[in-house]
């Protein structure tokens, strides 16, 4: 893991703010720590990070996963002490039904909005083209918006 700086006013508080890259978080749980400290260095340095995720998670401990962005710390105010966590990176997850019709709700109105703006765009950069070129699709009648277009935009 690398350490990032510290750059706030609480970072005399913060214990640690990384990036993971080749470290797995399951080095840190307590409970393998616990575990570890009981055994010869010998054999403690002998599980691979797959044996001690299996452990940790035989232990009742946490299933970890690797994140692009860790940062976890605390702050001490006054006689209080708060921790914070902040976790970012891609969602491996499986999805359930529920989440998977609401995603497919939102891309379909995602997309439904796109051609709508779009079509909407389209129709005012044709108009503003028929307008430019004097066509006048009925006499007497115009929405202005060339006329504002002219004072707002092209400033004639």
């Amino acid at each position: 893991m690398a350490l990032i700086g510290y750059h706030y006013g609480f970072a005399k508080h913060v214990k640690r703010i990384t990036v993971s890259e080749d470290r797995h978080p399951v080095h840190e749980s307590q409970a393998i720590e616990r575990l570890l400290s009981k055994m010869s260095p010998e054999t403690a340095a002998s599980f691979s990070e797959s044996q001690l995720i299996a452990i940790n998670k035989a232990l009742g401990g946490r299933s970890w996963a690797r994140h692009k962005v860790d940062v976890r710390g605390t702050i001490n105010i006054w006689r209080s002490s708060f921790y914070f966590v902040f976790l970012a990176g891609r969602n491996r997850r499986e999805l359930s039904r529920l989440e998977q019709q609401i995603s497919r709700a939102t891309l379909a109105l995602m997309l439904a909005l796109f051609v709508t703006f779009s079509t909407l765009f389209g129709l005012l950069v044709l108009y503003l083209i028929k307008s430019a070129l004097g066509i006048n699709l009925f006499e007497n009648f115009s929405l202005g918006i060339w006329t504002w277009f002219k004072a707002n935009i092209l400033n004639h």
